[in-house]
């Protein structure tokens, strides 16, 4: 009886992520033709396109590495990298802090229409950006803001309201108790903030900034509506440019795709239990 447990528990498992596996295969399959796509010649990309999809059209042969080096040769990779990464590391402090702060007043402050103003809060999700995208611009390029940097970054200092909701929600766990007994010792709001609240709330911090920069990595509109200097493209409108200048040149598009897509990947495999963590605390206590 003792040996039959662990072996059940062991094929139960094995059953669960071959399961899993299977249920995966239609998710990676565009990254798996991406990747294969990318070690092509042009031959073998038309013909795979003529005989469909299969196993013997997805493994490349023979392999063509250089697609890598010509597409970073084609497009000025490193610049766009910079930018992408000025604008990733610009806006997840932004975003990271300024929601934490207005979420600490809506966990751990007491103030007349507290509730009513988060739920007006939570109701502005619901609006589509479409709706804003014209007023924006407009107040944007009467700023002088047009051809800037500064519509992407500075709206992230702003709070978003679905990072201050999954913070709000994460606060409310950590027991009041706590910061009554700080207030009793003298500490004021911010010592609170900062020295009880926030080193509690690391995987909470580390959900939103792992949004907030696959947001910004991916981004495509907002350097479309606002930048118009090549030199100030992100990885994601170059891109763009890419497809409208060498468009006939898809294993080099796709190359270029793949390195695009790789950092995003390696982050969430190194970050991938702070932020199930960050998630799953921040339904309730």
């Amino acid at each position: 009886m003792t040996t039959d447990g662990p072996k059940l528990n062991l094929g139960s498992k094995v059953a669960t992520y071959v399961v899993l596996t299977l249920l995966c295969l239609p998710a990676l399959l565009p990254l798996v033709w991406m990747i294969s796509t990318s070690l092509k010649g042009d031959t073998q990309i038309y013909n795979a396109t003529d005989h469909g999809l299969s196993l013997s059209t997805l493994v490349p042969s023979p392999l063509h590495p250089e697609n890598y080096p010509d597409a970073l040769n084609t497009l000025p990779f490193l610049v766009y990298l910079r930018n992408t990464l000025f604008l990733c590391i610009c806006t997840v402090l932004g975003a990271v802090v300024s929601s934490a702060v207005v979420a600490y007043g809506f966990a751990k402050v007491n103030f007349t229409g507290k509730n009513t103003l988060f739920m007006l809060m939570i109701a502005t999700m619901a609006l589509p950006g479409q709706v804003t995208m014209i007023p924006v611009f407009s107040l944007y390029r009467s700023l002088g803001w047009y051809g800037t940097y500064l519509p992407i970054i500075v709206p992230a200092f702003t709070a978003s309201a679905y990072y201050v909701f999954l913070m709000t929600q994460f606060f409310r766990t950590i027991p009041n108790e706590m910061s009554e007994a700080a207030r009793v010792d003298g500490a004021g709001e911010w010592t609170i903030f900062t020295r009880l609240i926030l080193p509690l709330s690391k995987p909470a911090l580390a959900t939103c900034a792992l949004f907030q920069f696959i947001g910004t990595w991916n981004d495509f509109l907002g350097p479309l509506l606002y930048i118009n200097d090549p030199a100030k493209y992100p990885l994601a409108y170059g891109l763009q440019q890419f497809v409208t200048l060498y468009g006939g040149k898809h294993a080099q598009l796709m190359a270029a795709s793949t390195i695009f897509t790789i950092p995003i990947i390696i982050l969430f495999f190194f970050a991938q239990k702070t932020f199930i963590q960050g998630i799953s605390t921040t339904g309730g206590k």
